[in-house]
């Protein structure tokens, strides 16, 4: 039996986990978490009362958060992209651009998107604003970082470039990457040109409408 994804195409985590998997061409279940299929959200709810997606189930075994999804399915459906280096430096410098891409590019990007969807009253213009001022740094010292590799950890497409890959979209559209630092943009731009990105961002398309910002009119 193949593993079961509970996950919803335009969703930033989940597309960090399905570009694992379009790396790998690991075969799943699409489980798709939508008003239309409440039997899947009721099972979904079942597994993960936190109600947070994306969530594995692999027989017997539940599996949440992106990142030990990705790491299950390396240890148990293993492919020819080694999502985590070998090398225990190596792998230790992923692990840490994963969670630098989650914790400071991921979380303030999805603050200002949250904030949005809050009624008018609600809204915490100075956490927007701290927000923003963190995607500004996250940004500037990503630039050095790339402008001497190709991908996030090295010259290889990891686990970093998973994480990377919807944190950068989707904060770009929220508060752009300045003009006056191209290689984070330059970097953004070859994640978007990565055919298992590629997919993913098709894969969301149709529900752009939804993005509480307005999506523009470009990637």
């Amino acid at each position: 039996m193949k593993p079961q994804l509970f996950a919803h195409p335009f969703s930033s985590y989940c597309q960090k986990v399905l570009v694992a998997i379009y790396e790998n061409g690991t075969a799943f279940d699409y489980r798709m978490l939508s008003p239309d299929q409440a039997d899947t959200v009721e099972e979904w709810q079942s597994i993960w009362p936190i109600k947070r997606f994306p969530v594995l189930k692999d027989g017997e075994n539940a599996v949440m958060e992106a990142t030990i999804i990705i790491e299950y399915l390396m240890l148990n459906y293993p492919g020819t992209v080694r999502l985590i280096p070998q090398d225990p430096q190596a792998a230790l410098r992923t692990r840490m651009m994963d969670r630098f891409f989650d914790n400071y590019v991921m979380t303030p990007m999805q603050k200002v998107v949250f904030n949005q969807i809050r009624p008018e009253a609600d809204r915490d213009a100075y956490g927007v604003k701290e927000a923003k001022a963190m995607l500004d740094d996250a940004y500037a010292w990503l630039d050095g970082v790339v402008a001497k590799t190709e991908w996030a950890a090295g010259d290889e497409f990891t686990l970093a470039d998973c994480a990377a890959c919807p944190s950068l979209f989707y904060a770009d559209w929220v508060h752009p990457i300045p003009e006056t630092l191209p290689n984070t943009r330059a970097y953004r731009a070859r994640l978007l040109a990565r055919p298992s990105f590629a997919r993913a961002i098709d894969e969301g398309r149709p529900y752009r409408a939804f993005f509480p910002l307005g999506a523009p009119d470009r990637d």
